[in-house]
């Protein structure tokens, strides 16, 4: 809910600043979702055996199972087998279904920078310019999109100069025309009158004319994802571009972050039972956002060309292996157990002598 809220206002700003229809911003979210999965549930798992694995210390379950014979190592060998089904899931969410929402998102945006305000007219409504420049209404729209019976109302001044003039133009028929190179378009009106003047005043101009043209704002373009994403991961394997490279190795790294913070977590949720299960929970989740920023960041410096191509994204990886298999090492229990073993026996000769 925190990943689609954040998307959404971006999605919402695009829409108001009519770069987007708002009737396509929960279609873009849906495709965006596998997207939000494949970084969430990795770091929902993580969270997870922080916390189980931490009440079972608090509550000291783990002491008993350990008496009972279930070592450490078997519980982390148990948990990577639910982990490893994870990473099959992951896998599956980042190599196939979230490149192929992207790309249906990609074709969404295509489409919306393509229109232009006349796409979005509906007859017997008033619609408002980009930049509140003016309004314009058509009374009905034919099948080839043409209107008809067209009222348009802009600001014929400077903003500069405070120059209030406004300029009204009706026409027959209306339609949308692009230059010649296909960047340029313009609204052009058939059969109407122009009529120019200062509001209050009695001084205007009116013009008729057989056609008349009016340029349309050009649509910015929507601010997006990397464009590598919607490439499909058989595209990618195919490749020899630094940025594809870079992307494929960060879409089999994701899956490969779910086994590897399992070995983090399992030892980063030894708790005192005096401490608390959240104790090391903070500490945990920063150390697991420097995983992934580091793999964030050595791709990016991958794409820009900063860092050969033949460098992968497997040394982060082996790091944070390294560090969490360190952590795994058994704690010193020797002495204490002894000492512990000793006091046992001082019980029992003091027991037999108050029996005596």
């Amino acid at each position: 809910m925190v990943l689609i809220s954040g998307r959404f206002v971006k999605y919402l700003a695009n829409a108001l600043a009519g770069n987007l229809e708002p009737s396509v911003i929960f279609a873009v979210i849906g495709y965006k979702i596998p997207g939000f999965l494949e970084l969430a549930l990795p770091l929902a798992f993580f969270l997870s055996i922080l916390l189980t694995f931490g009440r079972l210390h608090v509550e000291n379950e783990m002491s008993v199972l350990k008496a009972c014979g279930i070592s450490e190592l078997q519980l982390l060998g148990y948990t990577l087998v639910v982990a490893l089904g994870l990473a099959i899931l992951v896998g599956w969410l980042s190599l196939f279904v979230s490149p192929a929402g992207a790309t249906k998102t990609e074709t969404i945006f295509l489409a919306q920078q393509q229109m232009t305000e006349l796409d979005r007219v509906n007859p017997k409504k008033f619609y408002s310019l980009k930049g509140g420049k003016g309004v314009t209404y058509a009374e009905s729209i034919n099948i080839d999109r043409e209107l008809e019976n067209v009222f348009l109302a802009v600001s014929a001044g400077s903003a500069d100069t405070f120059d209030r003039r406004l300029a009204v133009v009706v026409a027959e028929r209306g339609r949308q025309q692009r230059s010649e190179d296909g960047v340029e378009r313009f609204l052009v009106l058939e059969q109407g009158y122009r009529i120019e003047g200062n509001p209050g005043s009695h001084e205007y101009q009116i013009t008729h004319f057989e056609e008349y043209g009016s340029k349309l704002k050009t649509p910015k373009k929507i601010e997006e994802d990397p464009e590598t994403d919607a490439i499909a991961t058989s595209d990618l394997v195919m490749s020899d571009d630094p940025r594809l490279e870079a992307t494929l190795q960060w879409r089999l790294s994701i899956p490969l972050m779910v086994l590897v913070v399992v070995i983090l977590a399992v030892p980063l949720s030894r708790t005192d039972p005096r401490q608390g299960r959240f104790t090391k929970l903070l500490p945990a989740i920063v150390l697991y956002f420097t995983y992934l920023l580091a793999l964030n960041a050595l791709r990016g410096n991958i794409e820009s060309g900063e860092l050969s191509a033949s460098i992968t994204l497997l040394p982060i990886h082996i790091v944070f292996l390294l560090f969490g298999l360190w952590l795994l090492k058994p704690k010193k229990l020797v002495k204490s157990t002894a000492t512990a073993f000793d006091l046992l026996e001082d019980a029992e000769t003091v027991d037999e002598e108050l029996s005596s």
